[in-house]
């Protein structure tokens, strides 16, 4: 299968200090999608500790895969490259010499980032796919943690500390005691941790996502998705703890657990624990943006950067699944009228969450009926989407399954509604109602929503069915009008053949 010839595929390349990772995205966009994605545990910084070199099997581990993944670059047609290393290749006596060989290998100069710069590029990665961070940011590998102060798109304090799992696991010999002292010792010359203090931190990397997803199966969580998974502090705090006093024959038996990061989640969650306990923040977030991400979203101009992620993607996705990308956007303005005094008000990510709903609202058409209300769920709920959190997720899937089966109560969906309020629940209904109503005359086709406008007067709910639209109206019409009005508590009207009129508002 061939790339969409409108795209230009970006591959970015990340020589780390555990893993060598190749992701080709479909384009360098706002919210762009990996179309292939691999990783190879090398192991390059496992001994810098102690020997000030990477690891001889390391290297050729890392060459073999390098090798591969040129191959896999000119197979995918990449339009552009992006080849970095991080603390390994940057601290190691013979990196110099290993980033030669990498550079033949692959055919492309490769950046040896600073630690600075890593964390400055980890940070790009959470503002590009977490909707107005605010807090710290904290990427920890295999030879390094960075961290750094997000507000609103800027960046501030910045530190990079050699407290990777691998490297912690070579200084310390394999204690855990001795590797509590080393946290400790350099988390005692950052002044500026308590900053972080009632504000979010953003864990980034794979031996915390391993982490996050050990306390997803202790806790039977709806979701699988990692991305913007958040725990309270202290209950990540308390977690962190019972894993980092974990011995590797426990946690051998944990299938939640791969092989890989076994020997290192232990001491991913020491240096949590630590940094929790000097930090003091609100909770831990999980990003799987990082640095690969953060370098895709540094190439973008200023005018790209200012989407919106979540809209973006659903844009995307209701481009390649639905009737008609349209009739999506009119929905959007359809409903606007729905959410206006005298009606239920709506913050500005409300709205956001909305439109980005009525984006989503027909992506299930093609499945078998039977079936629309599940795959819609699943899809939605599981999708490759950035910029929402899980109540956000949980609210667009619900959204879509109101949409496809109606206002039931379904076992498909009690696990999801776990992750709302009431006030959000019932803002899903009345937006699957609506998107029930709407189909019923508009079909899916665009041009026609414009001109059945909805209004309130009073106590009453208005549906303006002008002419040439009159003949639309019916007993299903009626039927699902009346779910949508009861939702809001008001009475039904659908005014037949009547003059157009613009809904106030």
């Amino acid at each position: 299968m061939a790339l969409r010839n409108d795209r230009a595929p970006v591959a970015v390349v990340d020589i780390g200090s555990n893993s060598v990772r190749l992701i080709v995205y479909d384009d360098a966009t706002r919210a762009p999608a990996p179309v292939y994605n691999e990783k190879v545990l090398c192991g390059l910084g496992r001994s810098i500790a102690t020997t000030g070199k990477l690891e001889a099997s390391g290297v050729s581990r890392a060459l073999r895969a390098l090798r591969r993944f040129r191959a896999l670059i000119e197979q995918l047609h990449v339009d552009r490259t992006e080849v970095i290393a991080t603390a390994a290749a940057r601290e190691a006596e013979n990196g110099p010499d290993f980033i030669a060989q990498a550079e033949q290998v692959l055919g492309r100069q490769v950046t040896v980032l600073s630690g600075n710069m890593e964390a400055e590029l980890a940070a790009l990665g959470v503002v590009s796919g977490i909707y107005a961070a605010d807090g710290f940011a904290g990427d920890l590998g295999g030879g390094s943690l960075e961290l750094i102060d997000v507000r609103g798109g800027r960046l501030s304090d910045a530190m990079t500390m050699p407290l990777g799992g691998l490297r912690l696991i070579d200084a310390s010999g394999g204690s855990l005691k001795k590797a509590r002292e080393i946290v400790d010792a350099e988390f005692s010359k950052v002044d500026w941790l308590e900053k972080g203090r009632g504000r979010d931190f953003y864990a980034i990397g794979g031996t915390w996502r391993a982490l996050a997803r050990l306390h997803m199966a202790q806790t039977s969580y709806p979701l699988s998705v990692m991305h913007n998974y958040r725990i309270d502090a202290d209950e990540a705090l308390k977690f962190a703890a019972l894993i980092d006093h974990q011995s590797q024959s426990s946690l051998a038996g944990i299938r939640d657990l791969s092989s890989a990061r076994r020997e290192t989640v232990p001491y991913g969650a020491l240096v949590l624990e630590r940094l929790i306990k000097q930090m003091k923040p609100r909770s831990i977030v999980i990003s799987v943006l990082g640095i690969r991400e953060g370098l895709l979203y540094s190439l973008l101009s200023e005018e790209e950067r200012a989407k919106d992620p979540l809209l973006e993607a659903c844009v995307h996705l209701a481009e390649q699944r639905s009737r008609s990308i349209e009739n999506s956007y009119e929905l959007c303005d359809w409903t606007d009228a729905l959410f206006r005094v005298p009606g239920p008000v709506e913050t500005p990510e409300q709205t956001r969450l909305r439109h980005a709903a009525c984006l989503l609202s027909d992506i299930g058409w093609r499945a078998h009926p039977d079936y629309r209300g599940a795959q819609s769920l699943n899809l939605v709920a599981h999708g490759d989407f950035v910029g929402v959190d899980h109540p956000g997720r949980a609210f667009l899937a619900l959204t879509a399954y109101y949409r496809n089966e109606g206002l039931v109560k379904d076992d498909l969906s009690q696990r999801l509604i776990e992750l709302v309020d009431k006030e959000t629940l019932k803002r899903a209904r009345i937006l699957g109602a609506a998107f029930r109503a709407a189909h019923m005359v508009a079909a899916a086709m665009p041009g026609v929503l414009p001109h059945t406008p909805l209004s309130y007067e009073g106590n009453r709910l208005i549906w303006q069915l002008p002419e040439p639209y009159a003949n639309l109206e019916g007993e299903r019409v009626e039927r699902r009008f009346k779910s949508l009005a009861n939702l809001l508590e008001r009475e039904p009207e659908i005014r037949v053949g009547t003059p157009f009129q613009l809904a106030a508002g």
